[in-house]
């Protein structure tokens, strides 16, 4: 992760002169080449005086006018990273600039305002706020260019040589979870060894141990790098002792765990979990009063596979961060030792601390207004259309985008036009080239320049801008306004939908099995708001239309308390649901498609592929909703670099030859599900999993607030016995990695019992072939065929 360059390219100060105003003292190490009035005057913000301190964040590289030019060229990360113009443009720099204001009798004004900021090519640029606030202080104690060269000396000292570099799909799954330990093997090589076979470690709950320091053990003695033979007819099923406390027990309660006799896997059991012990044929009661029925006569302390470590606190391991998101480090300033958290899963959209939350609670308000022409590009729903729906449509169609802070600090506008980014793409993870037309914070000096940048994303504090016109879309942080520029329908005239769209012969969409729609259906759809279905529709207001309910639904998480993890990862799911949505429309209005694979139904021994509709009614009334805000992206640099991404991925994605996103879709969302598709599903993907790279791009598509592997642990209860077996396959390769560890714990114990009971059965079939002998009956792999059957784990 630490790659090549220095963490701190170039460290900045500006002072406020009475009489010359900004001015910009010193550069360290060397002059950045670039006009120094415009960097002093963004270093120091209109109406800092007004503040005792504020932060504020800008970008250098990003067009000519900010380009930089030192005399040394810098040495830069060989990077393959988005934000790393592939048109042979310089790096993007991250700029974290720190003013304050001292109040001070003896000087003009009675104020002094200085202003330090640092150049780094790392988005995750709050790190260095603590390191900064220590250094501005020195500076104002003892005002040299000492200070500047210690501050760049301090940040380039830091270490972070042994950061895991985690890919795009270990990103999206680290991120989605909230376990603490994830990808917890990461870390490993930096962890002393801590032994297999240690003394049980008696506590109050009757012997529990924590599965998270299973798991970890478990990482130890692994190959990450593959999960299975390159060529074997099954893969491996975990050893008859993995499914057994000192015998063939199983059992079954909240807590329950599957110890792994070798490595010290155990699935399902969390702190405080509770192992009891039980009798031959009959049940033990354990700490939570539950019963646990098994055929195994041997308790769990006896366990032969040597017992588990346990610690009083499960995240707490030598050597490794307490959350495993982040890396830990430190740097040294003048004595102190600053502890850094570095985040693992930032994106190159996703720069400083914005906050997503704090977006959408400002434009919410009851006492919002929305004024301005309506344009079939911003308003998808009509007048009903959301505001934050608005503001996406604007950034995905590549709008001027202008947020207002009138007496507000530049940092706070800063964190608002940072949260846009992320929010049009998805994120970070799923478009890109929002970061490299925004503007943080932008002032009078330099804004002709800004201002003529095409679909720019700009935070201001001054009014003066909301009076040039040069914007298509203000919004008002202060006052929750919403304004559409009077004149956008001369800037964009609208696009009409294709043919194809208000055509009933139109070619059918993905139709999911057993839909009731139409084609009577689709036609009264497209002639509803017009005789002939020729008028336009698209300023139809209905207040049930699936961004209201989306919008609606973040709001009543957010008043649920709901953490940002939860918001970020809906905005996720609902762009990269835009990317699918606008590849069925390119097929549908052009034939053919270069954002996503092409649309196709399941037939006899082929898979299916493109996005899922509920119905073909469905399918329709959302495609004509979104027909003109597709569009408009389609016209948008964002687009472009959505086709190259796609193509890259479809060259280098790990599993190969289907489409992954739309099983799982069909698995998760489509009831009555044919047999014969479902067991081609589950037997593509068992069939396609043989490295840890297919592992985590699995898991990737399966987050857990999503339901993580529910979806596929259903099919443990299936009639079929051969989509059984092939989901068993799956669950253990997915066994045989931490992170499909931690994946498995999250299910519940029924599902967990399930395949532990069937995976079992297998492998004891298998002896018995292997010795010449029968299988038991009661060890026959089989469906429970009632609910007391699974709640009382009789197998």
């Amino acid at each position: 992760m630490a790659g090549k360059g220095p963490h701190c390219s170039f460290v900045l100060l500006a002072e406020f002169d009475i009489d010359s105003g900004a001015q910009l003292t010193y550069q360290f190490p060397q002059p950045l080449g670039t006009d120094e009035g415009l960097l002093a005057n963004l270093m120091l913000p209109d109406g800092a005086e007004r503040h005792l301190e504020d932060w504020t964040i800008f970008f250098l590289n990003q067009t000519p006018f900010n380009t930089i030019a030192p005399v040394l060229a810098l040495e830069t990360e060989s990077s393959d990273s988005q934000s790393n113009g592939e048109d042979g443009r310089p790096e993007l720099l991250y700029v974290l600039n720190l003013v304050r204001t001292k109040h001070d009798k003896s000087v003009r004004r009675g104020a002094v305002v200085k202003a330090m900021a640092i150049c780094t090519r790392h988005p995750f640029i709050q790190i260095f706020k603590p390191v900064l606030l220590l250094a501005l202080d020195d500076y104002f104690a003892n005002p040299s260019q000492e200070c500047l060269a210690r501050l760049f000396d301090a940040i380039n000292s830091m270490n972070i040589s042994a950061a895991p570099a985690l890919t795009r799909c270990e990103k999206l799954i680290m991120r989605a979870s909230e376990r603490k330990d994830i990808f917890a093997d990461k870390f490993s090589s930096h962890i002393p060894p801590l032994p297999l076979k240690a003394a049980h470690k008696t506590t109050g709950s009757n012997g529990s141990h924590s599965s998270e320091d299973g798991v970890l053990i478990g990482s130890r003695t692994r190959s990450t790098t593959a999960v299975s033979d390159p060529n074997p007819t099954h893969p491996s099923s975990p050893s008859d002792s993995s499914f057994s406390l000192g015998g063939s027990a199983v059992w079954v309660n909240d807590d329950s765990a599957i110890i792994d006799g070798q490595v010290g896997v155990a699935i399902g059991a969390g702190p405080g979990s509770v192992v009891g012990a039980s009798v031959s044929g009959g049940s033990v009661l354990t700490s939570r009063g539950r019963r646990s029925t098994d055929t195994s006569s041997n308790s769990s302390h006896a366990y032969s596979g040597g017992a588990i470590p346990t610690s009083s606190d499960p995240h707490l391991r030598s050597g490794m961060s307490k959350d495993t998101h982040f890396f830990q480090t430190n740097i040294a300033y003048k004595g102190h030792t600053l502890p850094i958290k570095l985040p693992l899963a930032t994106f190159p959209e996703e720069v400083g601390e914005y906050s997503l939350i704090q977006l959408i609670q400002t434009f919410s308000t009851p006492l919002i207004t929305i004024s301005g022409p309506l344009h079939p590009h911003l308003h998808t729903n009509g007048s009903l259309t959301h505001p934050i729906i608005i503001l996406f449509n604007a950034l995905v169609t590549g709008k001027r985008i202008l947020f207002l802070g009138h007496n507000i600090p530049a940092g706070q506008v800063a964190n608002y036009v940072l949260s846009a980014c992320a929010l049009g793409s998805g994120c970070g993870a799923v478009l890109r080239g929002f970061i490299e037309r925004s503007f943080p914070y932008a002032g009078l000096a330099g804004g002709e320049d800004w201002v003529s940048t095409p679909a720019y994303i700009a935070g201001v504090t001054n009014p003066i801008f909301e009076t040039s016109g040069s914007w298509d879309l203000l919004m008002d942080i202060g006052t929750a306004r919403v304004v559409v520029h009077k004149d956008i329908h001369l800037s964009f005239p609208p696009t009409m939908a294709p043919p194809a769209l208000v055509n009933p012969m139109m070619p059918r969409p993905i139709k999911a099995e057993n839909s009731t729609g139409s084609e009577d259906d689709i036609q009264r759809i497209a002639t509803r708001d017009g005789k002939d279905g020729s008028q336009k529709s698209e300023f139809a207001a209905k207040p049930d239309c699936l961004d209201n309910m989306f919008i609606e639904d973040l709001i009543s998480a957010i008043t649920s308390h709901f953490g940002e993890t939860l918001v970020r990862m809906r905005f996720t799911e609902y762009v990269a649901r835009f990317i699918r949505l606008a590849s069925r429309y390119e097929e549908v209005a052009s034939g053919s498609t270069k954002l996503g694979c092409a649309s196709a139904p399941f037939v006899d021994g082929s898979l299916g592929s493109g996005i899922v509709f509920p119905d073909d009614v469905a399918a329709f009334k959302e495609l004509a909703t979104n027909a003109s805000r597709i569009e408009g992206w389609r016209r948008s640099k964002s687009y472009q670099y959505c086709v190259e991404d796609f193509r890259k991925y479809r060259a280098t994605a790990a599993i190969q030859g289907f489409d992954l996103s739309h099983q799982l879709s069909k698995l998760r969302l489509v009831k009555n599900l044919p047999d014969a598709e479902v067991e081609l599903i589950v037997r593509s993907i068992a069939d396609s999993l043989r490295t840890y790279e297919q592992v985590v791009e699995l898991l990737a598509y399966m987050p857990p607030h999503a339901g993580g592997l529910q979806p596929l642990s259903f099919c443990l209860f299936h009639h079929q016995e051969s989509i059984r077996e092939a989901t068993v396959d799956i669950f253990n390769v997915l066994r045989q990695n931490p992170v499909g560890v931690i994946f498995l714990q999250a299910l519940n114990h029924f599902q967990r019992y399930a395949y532990v009971r069937q995976a079992h059965a297998r492998e004891s079939r298998v002896k018995d072939l292997n010795h010449g002998l029968a299988p038991p009956p009661h060890l026959v792999s089989r469906t429970p065929s009632n609910r007391s059957e699974v709640s009382l784990g009789v197998i």
